[in-house]
């Protein structure tokens, strides 16, 4: 297990978590949408990378999540389907741009990603990381 890739992964998800806070307080839903999906995006890379599974595409993260830590029974599957609808949600922020989204669809889609990162950090607590190592998400 690669501690020092899974913290790095650990701490962009964090930061990512951390911009889309900001961008939903100033008002930008779509940038916000990208951001939280990208939180969720390096939280599943830092659980990927416990058991060694290294994946740069979006479509081979949700793919190996599922294989290596939904059918493992490692995370349950509804946390597959949170990482699957930010990853659609994202994608209609990112490039079509007709699609709107409010404030209300900003935040729900912030309250996923601070709910996924919630339930990784518990995961790699069970894999032996301290509380140090995988620091908690901020107060709001």
């Amino acid at each position: 297990m690669n501690r020092k890739l899974i913290g790095a992964e650990w701490q962009r998800a964090l930061s990512s978590l951390g911009a889309s806070r900001a961008l939903l307080d100033t008002g930008h839903p779509e940038d916000a949408i990208t951001r939280s999906y990208f939180s969720i995006f390096h939280a599943a890379k830092a659980a990927l990378a416990v058991p060694e599974i290294e994946t740069s595409t979006h479509a081979g993260v949700r793919s190996m999540f599922g294989l290596h830590l939904v059918k493992t029974a490692e995370i349950e599957s509804h946390w597959a389907n949170e990482l699957s609808e930010g990853l659609d949600d994202r994608t209609r922020a990112e490039y079509n741009v007709f699609a709107h989204f409010t404030d209300d669809d900003a935040r729900d889609e912030h309250d996923r990603a601070t709910a996924f990162l919630g339930r990784i950090r518990q995961y790699l607590l069970t894999k032996g990381f301290q509380e140090s190592e995988i620091p908690a998400l901020p107060e709001r």
